[in-house]
């Protein structure tokens, strides 16, 4: 059975936790950053060879900022929005979007906002020969990301996400120029993006939250009447450059929306977090055939307050639940925290191998 335990955005490890696995491993290699709104790493081959990790990394570029940043801790990215860095304790911090260009526009504004160029070189540059390297010397699922491909979020982070929720019902016709625009730019991106690397990938993570702990954010019918197809029209263009898998990525308790995601062309759902889903054997059934299945290993209470020995008993639960018939990669329920400690994650690698051998044992 697939292992990934940073193989791509949303299944890595945060700076502070990966410090502390690697001094356990006793690997003393630099840290890499795989992306740095979240503060996750790159893993280091030494470390996925350790762990039996089981897929790859790659991701475009974005296009450089060129106004000087406001403080050392804001930024403003290739959107417009602003980005400020938010301690949670004492162990780390992330970027959270403090300010949207767009909160205060009207439908005639959206031509008038700086844009990001979808076309420039930075989105590709070296890639097709990072990625012929690491098809001929990896035996790894290698996971693209092309950074445009998410929609909702971009519309609310540029809108506010109170204003952008209001937008879907009051003023519709703001709402669907926004996402059009969103839609055209990170098509051309990822356009130049697979034209470096579509050959030779195996996954390409999409990801856009569309749910809370408790449901969705907005009702089935407004998501497939004002969202949906948007999706599409994305899902069908990668499709069209890449044999590889669509992996889409929402927090949540998404399962409403299970038929649609399947309609629309998504062939792995992330991040299976069991803590708002509940009943993985059910959905299991739910998406067998259909759908495959990436995570399920509770990263909000298991892995960081449990044992390794629960690690180990929630391992083989998820196994027993969603791997049946295959369709199952293993893999922490998003990134792994700064309060997960290094013995848990090992306990997690060494389960996978333990219950994830064909055919399956309960």
């Amino acid at each position: 059975m697939p292992l990934d335990i940073g193989g791509g955005n949303s299944t890595s490890i945060v700076e502070e936790s990966y410090a502390k696995l690697k001094e356990h491993l006793g690997i003393g290699e630099p840290v890499r950053y795989l992306g740095e709104s979240f503060r996750i790493i790159r893993v280091d081959e030494a470390v996925q060879r350790r762990l039996g990790c089981c897929c790859v990394p790659i991701n475009a570029g974005a296009p450089p900022v060129s106004e000087p940043q406001p403080t050392p801790d804001t930024r403003v990215d290739a959107w417009g929005i602003t980005w400020k860095q938010l301690w949670y304790s004492d162990e780390g911090y992330y970027w959270e979007p403090c300010g949207h260009p767009l909160a205060n526009a009207e439908l005639a504004d959206l031509e008038k906002h700086s844009w990001p160029d979808p076309e420039h070189p930075a989105i590709s540059a070296g890639l097709a020969e990072e990625v012929r390297r690491l098809h001929e010397e990896s035996d790894c699922a290698i996971m693209a990301d092309p950074v445009f491909k998410s929609l909702w979020e971009v519309a609310y982070m540029l809108r506010g996400f109170e204003q952008m929720m209001m937008d879907l019902v009051v003023d519709p016709a703001f709402a669907d120029a926004l996402l059009s625009k969103i839609l055209e730019i990170n098509i051309t991106a990822t356009g130049r993006f697979l034209d470096a690397v579509g050959g030779h990938i195996h996954v390409l993570r999409t990801a856009d939250d569309l749910a809370t702990q408790k449901g969705l954010l907005m009702s089935r019918n407004m998501f497939r009447e004002r969202l949906m197809p948007y999706y599409k029209k994305y899902f069908d263009f990668v499709k069209s450059k890449t044999e590889a898998k669509i992996f889409y990525h929402s927090c949540g308790n998404v399962t409403n929306l299970i038929d649609d995601l399947a309609e629309i062309g998504v062939d792995i759902l992330n991040p299976v977090q069991v803590s708002a889903i509940g009943d993985t054997a059910e959905l299991k059934r739910r998406v067998r055939g259909r759908m495959a299945l990436w995570g399920g290993i509770d990263t909000q209470h298991v892995l960081p307050q449990g044992s390794p020995g629960d690690v180990k008993e929630e391992v083989r639960r998820r196994i027993r639940d969603l791997a049946s018939g295959g369709g199952y990669v293993a893999a922490a329920v998003h990134n792994i925290q700064a309060d997960v400690p290094p013995e848990n994650i090992l306990a997690m690698a060494e389960a996978v191998r333990e219950h994830g051998a064909y055919p399956l044992v309960a």
